[in-house]
């Protein structure tokens, strides 16, 4: 995969398009890609992942990160291009995040979906291949063959998390690595394992937990046909081997008593039977003579009573035969009384009505009556006409009054309207000069702005080159003691090197073996070996006071560096400052803030005076236009007013000769509906009092009538007569039982059992029932024995057939977990044929790190000048701790091999950087070989001295003998003297923009 080109646009801080031609920047192998912190140099890494997979690397991909630029115009859209070959196909990929633009139409913003597009070219024209994210997403790992982890990790080495690496235990190291060579698939194998293994135990406990329930429940239904204490199931648990043995001999013990109960209690039921039906028979033949006694004694009382009854049933029938002749005069006498009813109410109602008529008409008839209420009716005509033309009269002194009143409120406007406009001249010429004063501050504003945010940015550059002088001068003291420190040290650690090897003949010596070869001259014999002088130095001394001065010359580089890096600020906060003071610019700056203060605040009114005005002249322009329309309103006020009072006179005249002595015609109008009100209740009153009195005359002759035809002498004898209807029902109700009481007495008297039976002795059905109870219930115990003992025979051959099942079940469940048992504890690394004690994820882990730990040497050695190589631990790891990944350091000088973390500030970081190419090497055969032509290394190189950067640049420089391009993103300032390709990322107040710098290798 090679870089071509990239272009963004309103992206992180670049606003204004920027175009990154990495074809010029790879011709020299090595570029330099820096700025200042916070200019954007992480966002063209930034930018390329972007473009790839459509998300930003690491902690960067989050939610409320947004990839707009904060400086970009709102109509500029955010864009990404990338043109890449990969797979020998050259591309280009498109990409536009998701964003708010402004409306097209109208204000405020809506949001556009993401967009991508794939365009390739065939060596003469681009042709679009595709513009769907998913589409796209695939196309590019299926040709790079990397996750987005795995680019980030192998194309944008991040120096920081491989020292990490290093020093890291092994959980992070399985954590990284896993993310990398992808290894989920064995940590999924080890959790379906785990799973089926719970799974697999679930089901044997399961399967025993249902065994012992079985065997409960046999427990339960055998009752007390074996002895439990000497059950021997309480003492088993769920895979105790001897639980099945168990159950099978209990249960065929338990089987044999229930059968022996079942056929005891059987020879008993035949026995009880017999008993019981003898006792049965008896007591049935007691309660039948019991009956036929008691019912003839029934007979003979009830025949007594019934001869008693003869005079009161006389009676009854003589009086039932007079309320049946009485009915049929009921319905003359209801309607009679309803007639009386009627009239009497309609009689009192025309002595009232009579009342209210006046004294003229007290005793007038239904005709005069009607007579008087149509003269009325006419009057009250009359009267309804006058009535509309007093209303008419009342809306048009309502509405003079409204004419009265709006000539009022003209008057006061018109008044108030030619005061104001009087003024006008001088108003208006009071307005335009307070504008134009306001407008001049606001020119003068804008100036003094233009010219003070300069010279507030050289006041802050000239107190930024203050301070950071006295830096430098304090970092200059700071190195002249670490120097003289270093030096110190240096001749130290040289004195103690001298003075052991003038002494190194008695420490090979002290290493003799009597009777094997020297190291050096190889004899056997040993007769003079040298001794000790006073003040030997041993190895130890010397690799302490080595130890001493390597920590010397590491604190002195790191103050050299921030001296610098302190020097260089120094000199760019100096070139922006210029040749001012502090003290003149402070000046300078404080007369310019006040006089901008100033004209500020006179120009704020601009705005406010130029509305005064603009409402002023409208004002006068409505006032104008109001008052000739005033004048024509009063004169059409006037005639109009002139026309109402001849209408208003005519009316009256009119309504005068209606209302008479009435207040008002409505009032008149209420005294004629009252007196029409009061004839015609008095009218309707005499006609409903002679209705009902020739009613009441028909109803008394037919009563009459019918008295006679059902054979009364007189209407209230008839009216006695009559009863009602539920009287007549209760003495029928009598009649009809007292028949039917002597039917029943008739047939008694005919039964010969029943005479019979009151001959004999009396019956005691009590005791017969008694003794028949006692019998029934030994039959109902001995019963229930046989059925308690069928039941429970049944019950255990079915509980032991299925405890038979439920074992043979078991078997191959226990064999299964077994199996899986072994499996699972293997890739866990719990079981004992793991002798490490190493997951099967860490186990492939260790061998792609030990992949890893032998492409990394190869560069490491390079840049350490042969001293160290990387080493793969698969040692077991103390506590819980994950065996397999541990990652050490062989030092070829103490031929000692110790912890990474060991390494200094400079080591850390050329084999952290060695470890990152040799993993982008790893990764890129395992994703199946695809070439990697450009890789970027972001940061760590201040932490080396001169001659390891020399050689971290010559590891870099042979990368192109791969045909590779490699990009580092630093601060260092010795990288711009050493590589001469470079990528300049310049921060500025709208925005930062890329600068292309491109030459020879370094120097």
């Amino acid at each position: 995969m090679r870089l071509h080109r990239l272009k963004v646009t309103a992206f992180g801080p670049f606003a204004e398009p920027q175009e990154i031609d990495f074809d010029a920047l790879s011709g020299a192998g090595v570029f330099l890609l820096h700025g200042p912190t916070g200019a954007g140099k992480t966002s063209v890494l930034d930018a390329v992942c972007y473009a790839l997979y459509a998300s930003v690397p690491g902690v960067r991909q989050n939610p409320g990160n947004s990839l707009r630029s904060d400086h970009a115009a709102p109509e500029t859209p955010t864009e990404v291009t990338l043109e890449l070959t990969a797979g020998g196909r050259r591309l280009e990929i498109t990409r536009r995040p998701e964003q708010d633009r402004p409306k097209k139409r109208g204000t405020g913003t809506t949001k556009d979906k993401a967009q991508s597009w794939l365009r390739e070219y065939d060596g003469e024209n681009w042709t679009a291949l595709s513009r769907s994210h998913q589409e796209i997403g695939e196309e590019v790992e299926q040709l790079l063959g990397m996750s987005r982890d795995q680019f980030c990790q192998v194309v944008l080495l991040p120096q920081g998390e491989f020292a990490q690496f290093l020093r890291a235990g092994a959980e992070a190291r399985g954590r990284l690595l896993g993310r990398l060579f992808d290894t989920r698939r064995f940590a999924a194998v080890e959790t379906l394992l785990a799973e089926r293994r719970r799974a697999a135990e679930a089901k044997v406990r399961a399967g025993d937990e249902k065994v012992l329930h079985t065997a409960q429940r046999l427990a339960q239904a055998a009752g007390d046909c074996a002895d439990l204490r000497s059950w021997p199931l309480p003492r088993h648990q769920p895979g105790d081997p001897g639980l099945a043995e168990a159950i099978r001999a209990w249960a065929a013990v338990a089987r044999c008593a229930a059968r022996e109960r079942l056929t005891v209690a059987e020879y008993a039921l035949a026995a009880v039977e017999s008993r019981y039906a003898a006792a049965r028979r008896a007591a049935e033949d007691a309660r039948e003579l019991d009956r036929l006694q008691r019912r003839h004694a029934e007979t003979t009382r009830r025949a007594a009573l019934f001869a008693e009854a003869a005079p009161e049933r006389e009676r009854v029938r003589a009086l039932l035969d007079r309320a049946r002749r009485g009915a049929l005069v009921a319905p003359a006498l209801e309607l009679r009384g309803a007639a009386a009813g009627a009239h009497l109410t309609a009689a009192h109602a025309e002595s009232l009505a009579r009342a209210e008529l006046p004294p003229a008409l007290a005793e007038a008839g239904t005709e005069q009556l009607a007579t008087v209420e149509q003269r009325l009716r006419e009057e009250l005509g009359a009267v309804g006409a006058a009535q509309r033309a007093e209303q008419r009269s009342a809306e048009i002194g309502r509405e003079r009054a409204t004419l009265d009143r709006e000539s009022r409120d003209a008057d006061e406007q018109h008044q108030e309207s030619a005061e104001w406009l009087a003024r006008w001249d001088a108003t208006r010429t009071a307005l335009v000069a307070r504008a134009d004063a306001a407008q001049q501050a606001a020119t003068l504003a804008e100036q003094l702005a233009g010219r003070l945010e300069p010279a507030r940015m050289h006041l802050s550059a000239a107190r930024r080159r203050d301070a950071l002088a006295a830096d430098a001068e304090a970092a200059s003291g700071d190195l002249l003691a670490v120097r003289e420190e270093s030096t110190a040290a240096r001749e130290r650690w040289l004195e103690l090197k001298e003075t052991r090897l003038r002494g190194i003949a008695a420490e090979l010596a002290a290493a003799l073996v009597a009777g094997e070869p020297c190291t050096v001259c190889g004899s056997a014999e040993h007769p003079e070996p040298a001794r000790p002088a006073p003040g030997h130095v041993d190895r130890a001394a010397e690799d302490a006071a080595h130890a001493r001065f390597e920590q010397a010359e590491e604190r002195r580089a790191t103050v050299e560096r921030r001296l610098a890096a302190v020097r260089e600020a120094e000199s760019e906060a100096a070139a922006a400052a210029g040749d001012a003071t502090t003290a003149e610019l402070l000046a300078r700056s404080a007369d310019l803030s006040a006089r901008h203060a100033a004209a500020h605040a006179d120009a704020a009114g601009l705005h406010a005076a130029r509305e005064r005005l603009a409402r002023a002249e409208q004002e006068h322009a409505a006032r104008s236009a109001d008052r000739l329309d005033a004048e024509r309103r009063a004169a059409a006020r006037a005639s109009r007013r002139e026309a109402l009072e001849r209408e208003q006179a005519s009316l009256e005249a009119e309504l005068v000769l209606v209302r008479g002595d009435a207040p008002s015609v409505a009032a008149r109008a209420r005294i004629l509906e009252d007196r029409i009100r009061m004839v015609t209740g008095a009218a309707a009153s005499l006609r409903r009092a002679e209705t009902t009195a020739a009613r009441l005359k028909e109803a008394d002759d037919q009563l009459a009538d019918a008295a006679f035809k059902a054979g009364f002498d007189t209407t209230d004898a008839a009216a006695d007569a009559v009863l009602p209807e539920y009287e007549r029902t209760a003495l029928q109700h009598r009649l009809d039982s007292w028949q039917a009481e002597e039917a029943m007495l008739a047939d008694r008297r005919g039964e010969s059992e029943t005479a019979a039976a009151a001959t004999l002795p009396p019956a005691d059905p009590h005791t017969a029932e008694a003794h028949a109870d006692a019998a029934a219930a030994r039959l109902r115990t001995a019963g229930s024995a046989v059925d308690a003992a069928r039941v429970r025979c049944a019950e255990l051959d079915r509980l032991s057939r299925q405890a038979e099942q439920e074992l043979r079940a078991l078997g191959p469940l226990r064999e299964a977990y077994d199996r899986v048992a072994r499996l699972a504890g293997l890739t866990a690394g719990t079981s004992a044929d793991n002798e490490r004690k190493m997951r099967l994820e860490s186990y492939v882990l260790a061998a792609r790190l030990e992949q890893v730990a032998a492409a990394a040497t190869v560069r490491l050695l390079r840049m350490s000048g042969g001293r160290y190589t990387l080493v793969h631990s698969d040692a077991r790891a103390s506590g819980r701790g994950r065996s397999g990944l541990g990652l050490h350091v062989m030092d070829a000088w103490t031929g000692i091999e110790r912890d990474t973390a060991t390494l200094s500030g400079g080591e850390t970081f050329f084999a952290s950087l060695a470890l990152a190419l040799g993993l982008a090497d790893v990764v890129t055969d395992e994703t199946g070989g695809m070439r990697l032509d450009t890789l970027f290394i972001d940061e760590g190189f201040g932490s080396l001295d001169d001659q390891a950067l020399d050689e971290v640049l010559d590891v870099l420089d042979s990368l192109r003998e791969r045909d590779r391009s490699v990009g580092i993103v630093s601060h260092v300032a010795d990288l711009r003297t050493r590589v001469q390709a470079q990528l300049e990322i310049v921060k500025q107040r709208g925005g930062s923009i890329v600068r292309h710098r491109t030459g020879g290798l370094r120097g």
